[in-house]
C-alpha cells in the first residue's frame, strides 16, 4: 500500500520498550588469582609440615630409646643403677634389667629391703638409702664392686643412720650385670 498522494510520511524508527532493548555488553570479569601459585604454596607448606612431623616422631623415638634402655656400660654404673631401682625406687621390674638372668645371688640385698620395709611400717617412718663412691676391682669379664650403703631414718624425732659395707659381683654379658651381692662385714 502506498500512502495517499500529498501526504508526508515520516520515517522515524519505532521506539523500543525497555524489555525489547538489547542486553548490556558483558563486563570484563575481575582477574582471578592464579590457582597454580596457590596450589604450589599449599603443597610446599604441607610438605614442610609433614617433614617436621616425621622429624619430631624420629626425635621422640630416639629420646624414648635412650631413656628406657638400661645403662650397663660399666660395673660401677650397673651397680649404681641396680641399687637406685631396687632400694630407692623399689621398682623390681626395672631392677631386674640390671641383674643376671640366671644364677644371681641377691638374697642378702632382698632381705635388707624386706627388713627396711618392715621397719618403716613398725616405726611409721620413711627410710632412705644412699651411697657414696663405688670401688671397682675388675678382672676380665668379672668385677667386684664395693660400696657403703647409708641407711637413714627419722624415728621418734631423732635422725638415725647406719653405714653398711657391701660387695656386688658383676659379670659382662650383653653389658654388665649384677649377679650377686652380700654385706662385707
Amino acid at each position: 500500500m502506498q500512502p495517499p498522494a500529498g501526504s508526508q510520511v515520516s520515517r522515524v524508527p519505532a521506539q523500543r520498550t525497555p524489555s525489547e532493548q538489547l542486553p548490556p555488553a558483558p563486563a570484563t570479569p575481575a582477574p582471578q588469582p592464579p590457582r597454580r601459585r596457590m596450589r604450589t604454596v599449599l603443597t610446599v607448606v604441607a610438605g614442610v609440615l609433614a617433614l617436621l612431623c616425621l622429624g619430631g616422631v624420629a626425635t621422640a623415638l630416639v629420646w624414648y630409646n635412650r631413656a628406657s634402655t638400661p645403662d650397663r656400660s660399666a660395673p660401677d654404673v650397673v651397680v649404681d643403677n641396680y641399687l637406685r631401682a631396687f632400694l630407692v625406687d623399689r621398682n623390681d621390674p626395672r631392677a631386674d634389667l640390671f641383674t643376671c638372668e640366671s644364677g644371681s645371688q641377691l638374697e642378702a640385698i632382698r632381705a635388707l629391703r624386706t627388713d627396711l620395709l618392715e621397719r618403716e611400717q613398725r616405726f611409721d617412718t620413711t627410710i632412705t638409702v644412699s651411697w657414696g663412691s663405688l670401688a671397682v676391682q675388675k678382672q676380665g669379664e668379672v668385677a667386684a664392686v664395693e660400696v657403703t650403703l647409708i641407711i637413714s631414718a627419722r624415728i621418734d624425732g631423732m635422725n638415725q643412720s647406719d653405714r653398711q659395707p657391701w660387695q656386688f659381683d658383676t659379670r659382662l654379658a650383653d653389658g654388665w650385670q649384677v649377679c650377686g651381692g652380700a654385706r662385707a662385714d
